[in-house]
Formats: C-alpha cells, structure tokens, sequence
C-alpha cells in the first residue's frame, strides 16, 4: 500500500449510494485500492455565502497545518541524531500509527463540538495550530543555538594538531610555569620525523634543557611534543626547528582559561542533555496534536466542498480510498468513469478552467466530478 490517501464524497441519493458500491467492487475485484467509509458529523451550515470564505480558510490553514507537521517530524529527525531508526515511534497520532489513525478516523466531539457554529470549530483548530507554531519556534531556536554552539567547541576538538584546542590534551605538569628564565613550548612533529627530533632537538638552540621533550598527544600525521628552555633563546629555537620542519604551537598553558573551556564544554553538554528529553516530549505530544487537527481539517474541508457542490440539505457519503502503488491513474479512470454523471450535477461551466467560482477547488488538474482530497503520509520525504 502507498502512504497516500484519497479521501472522496458523493452524494447520498441511492443513485450515488449505487455509485459507490459499483466503486467499492471495481477497486476490490482489481485490487486498486482498500477503502473504508469516513464518518464526518452534521455540522451546522450557515449561509452558503459563509461557507464560500470558509472553504478558501480552509484550504490554507490545511496548507499550513500539513508545512507545520512536517516540519515537526523534521524536528524530531534532527533531535533523535544516532537513534534516527527509531523517529517513526514518535511520529504516532493518539498513540497509534498515522495509517491506523487515518483509516480509524473518529470526529472528536470533546475537543471540537459539532453543536457549535463551523466557524467557531475552524477557529479553534486555526488558534491550537497557531499557538503550536509559536511553541515550536520558541523551542527548536533554543535547542539549536545550544546545539550550534556545542558543535562549534566539538569542531575545536576534532581539528588536526595545528588548530584543534589543546584544552582537553594538555596538563599542568607538562609545563615549567612560573619561571622568570625556564619556558616550556609545544612543538609538532611530522611521525617520520620522530626519531631525528629525539636526537636534534637538544642542540637545535643554546639553552635547550637535556631530556625535557616528551610525546603528549598524537594524530594522523604527527606527534605535539613538549621541550624546555632559556626564555631567551625562543627566537632563535622556532627558526632552527622551523628549518628541520618541526613547527612550533603559539601555545601558553592559561589555567583559568582551560578550565573554563572545559567547564563550558561540559555544561553544554548537560544542557543538551537536560533538553533533550522534555523536547522530544514536547514534539511527540504536539505533532499528535496537529496531525490529529490536519485530519479533522480534511474532514471539514470535504463537508464544506460537498455542500457547497451537492447544495442542501446536507446528504453526502464520505470515503477514504488508500490506493495500491501503481495502481493510481487506474483507480482515476475507474472513479472518474463510476461518477461521470456528477458532471451535470455541478454547473456545465466548471469545467471551464477560466471561469473561478469562489469555494469551488478548481485548479483544472484537480477537478473531478467528486469532491477529492489528498492526504500524504510521507512526512519526511
């Protein structure tokens, strides 16, 4: 099955009930598509001439809401970094998958009373998603500066021994400190070149204290070893080594300076770490929450769209079509065959692409002779 639905209406006469049957036994018999009645309430009309604004609301929040979740799914891909397998168990509606949701659907009254004015369950589905996108800018700013600026000190330490910090790398006794005279300085040293730095380095300057190098820290192409000498003679040591291509490190241990490097390294760390679960919470709750208000959002757009098509009183039936792969422009032929008819129904001039009926969906392409809507599950694609 694909992760695409198709959610459609015709009305309720027998005829049409007819209609759907022939569908519902074509689709079966050729294994188009597995499809299932959608239970939409009766909700209260109003004017025609309200329903026409409704319908244009309607399909932009539907745009926005569909942006909205799949950038929270997105969200939840970066969030989750080395457990990326695992995203689809957080991606639920309810609790359960977005298939079995879909297909389950149940209009919740609780939350969306069906007694009340359409226009008043549109705007308390336009103020949650509102107030949703708000969080979620709120949330995911504060997590990726903290996640910027712990890459920035991770890239610190991931760099070769010219430019990585040393903070993690160094101690406090590789060093002479605090001598008026002494000085100890870094210096890299290619590997093929070990052997004939132990036997040179001593005699590379004046004043370079015997035996005082020492290999602290290694990586693909060399080794930063420490040496001491007379404060005096660095000058003269960083050119001869330079020569010998040895190259010395502009490196002076700071305690105080490394110690809040790592103090910082390792309080962002916590941070992250403090962060993580609560927002992975929050965009598992959230991401239910508006993909549950998307669905009741389709729900609402196909009773808008088959009043406003099929007139009054309201007598429609609603199904959802979830298409086999490769069996789409099929399933379209078989459809547009079964409800032809419907043509006559709506007015001859829909079907001229330049005429605009406001309310009416009728960018040519998506024009059927039934009231069709398109749900997409490939959230992350």
């Amino acid at each position: 099955m694909s992760s695409e639905f198709w959610l459609i209406s015709a009305p309720g006469d027998k005829e049409n009930l007819q209609a759907l049957e022939r569908m519902n036994t074509v689709t079966s018999k050729s294994n188009l598509s597995h499809n299932t009645k959608f239970a939409i309430p009766d909700f209260k009309v109003g004017t025609l001439d309200s329903l026409v604004g409704l319908s244009d609301e309607l399909g932009k929040l539907d745009s926005f809401t569909e942006s909205l979740i799949k950038k929270m799914a997105q969200c939840v891909v970066e969030v989750m970094e080395d457990a990326k397998g695992r995203v689809h168990e957080n991606l639920l509606a309810n609790g359960v998958d977005l298939t079995s949701f879909v297909t389950h659907f149940e209009w919740d009254m609780a939350k969306y009373p069906a007694k009340q004015p359409l226009v008043a369950v549109v705007d308390t589905l336009a103020k949650q998603l509102a107030q949703i996108e708000t969080d979620l800018k709120a949330r995911t700013a504060a997590y990726s500066t903290l996640k910027g600026n712990l890459e920035n000190l991770e890239k610190k330490s991931s760099g070769n021994l010219f430019t990585r910090t040393l903070a993690d790398i160094v101690n406090k006794e590789d060093f002479v400190l605090d001598s008026e005279y002494l000085i100890t300085l870094l210096v890299i040293v290619p590997k093929p070149n070990y052997s004939q730095w132990q036997k040179r380095y001593e005699s590379l300057s004046d004043m370079v204290v015997p035996r005082s190098t020492k290999l602290i820290a290694e990586d693909n192409e060399g080794g930063l070893f420490t040496v001491t000498m007379f404060r005096k003679v660095i000058n003269d040591f960083k050119a001869k080594a330079k020569e010998n291509k040895f190259i010395v490190r502009e490196f002076f241990y700071d305690e105080k300076e490394i110690k809040t490097e790592r103090e910082e390294m390792t309080k962002l760390l916590s941070e992250k770490k403090q962060q993580y679960g609560p927002l992975l919470r929050w965009l598992k709750v959230n991401f239910s929450e508006a993909f549950i208000a998307w669905i009741h959002l389709k729900a609402l757009r196909v009773f808008v769209e088959s009043v406003l098509r099929y007139g009054l009183p309201v007598n429609f039936q609603a199904v959802l079509l979830q298409p086999h792969k490769k069996a789409t422009k099929r399933l379209r032929e078989v459809l547009n065959s079964v409800f032809k008819h419907l043509d006559e129904v709506a007015a001859a001039s829909i079907l001229d692409a330049s005429v605009d009926i406001p309310g009416i969906q009728l960018n040519n392409q998506d024009y059927f002779p039934y009231v069709y809507f398109h749900i997409d599950l490939s959230l992350l694609d």
